[in-house]
C-alpha cells in the first residue's frame, strides 16, 4: 500500500508540474501572436491600408529578386494635392482622394503585386509585367489614376498623377534604391503631363541625396545633416 503512494506522488507532482509550466506557455503564445498581429497592423498606413515604407520595401525586393526580367517598380505623385487640401473639401476631401488612389492602385497592381504609401500623396509599387506589356499598363494607370474622385457631400474632385516606372533588365540591375531612384526621376521628367515615364539609363544618373532626386522636398536638409 505504502508503495503505491509512492509511485502515485511523483505522477502527480510531474502533473502539477507540467501544468504550471503550460500556463505560462500558453500566456507567452497568445502574447506573442498578439504582438505579430500588431507589428503587421503597424507596417500598414492607417488611412490607406497600404503597406507601410518598410513592409512596401521588404515585398518589393522580393519580386525583383525573383522576376527581373517581369519586375516593374514605380512611384506616383499626386498632383496639385496641396490644393485638394486646402479647397472647400479640406483634408476630409484630401484623405478620400488618398484613399481612392490606394484602392486602385491596389486594384490595378493585382494579387501579386505591392503598392505602398512611402507618406503624404506619394504612392510605390512592385508588379510582375511582362516588356511587351509595360507602356500599355502603365497607360491604363494613368488613366485609373486620373478619374475624378467623389467626396463626402457628393462633389467630385479632379485628380491626377504623375507616374514614373523603372525595371530591373532595362537599367541592369535588382537594386530597389536604385531602381526607384530611376523611376523618381522618370516621374519627375513627365510631370503634369499626365502620361506614365518608364526610366531609361539616363534616369538612373540624375544626381540624388539620401537615395531621393537632388531637390526631391526635404533633400536639402538631410544633405546638409550628412
Amino acid at each position: 500500500m505504502a508503495s503505491t503512494v509512492r509511485v502515485q506522488a511523483p505522477i502527480g507532482q510531474r502533473a502539477l508540474f507540467i501544468t504550471t509550466l503550460a500556463v505560462p506557455l500558453t500566456g507567452w503564445t497568445v502574447h506573442a501572436v498578439s504582438l505579430h498581429r500588431k507589428l503587421s497592423a503597424a507596417r500598414r498606413d492607417p488611412l490607406t491600408g497600404l503597406l507601410g515604407r518598410d513592409g512596401f520595401t521588404a515585398k518589393a525586393r522580393q519580386i525583383t529578386d525573383r522576376y527581373s526580367d517581369h519586375a516593374l517598380v514605380g512611384i506616383v505623385d499626386l498632383d496639385h494635392f496641396k490644393q485638394i487640401n486646402d479647397g472647400p473639401g479640406g483634408h476630409a476631401a484630401g484623405d478620400r482622394v488618398l484613399a481612392a488612389t490606394a484602392t486602385r492602385l491596389t486594384a490595378w497592381a493585382g494579387s501579386r503585386g505591392a503598392v505602398g504609401r512611402l507618406g503624404g500623396d506619394e504612392f510605390a509599387f512592385a508588379v510582375r509585367i511582362g516588356p511587351a506589356r509595360r507602356e500599355l499598363r502603365l497607360t491604363q494607370l494613368a488613366a485609373l489614376l486620373a478619374q475624378p474622385v467623389e467626396v463626402d457631400d457628393g462633389a467630385l474632385v479632379d485628380v491626377a498623377a504623375s507616374i514614373g516606372a523603372a525595371c530591373p533588365d532595362v537599367l541592369g540591375t535588382r537594386d530597389l534604391s536604385l531602381l526607384q531612384r530611376a523611376a523618381d526621376a522618370a516621374m519627375y521628367a513627365g510631370k503634369h503631363t499626365g502620361r506614365a515615364v518608364l526610366a531609361g539609363p539616363q534616369h538612373a544618373t540624375v544626381p540624388s541625396i539620401n537615395g531621393r532626386r537632388a531637390g526631391r522636398p526635404g533633400t536639402d536638409t538631410l544633405g546638409a545633416a550628412a
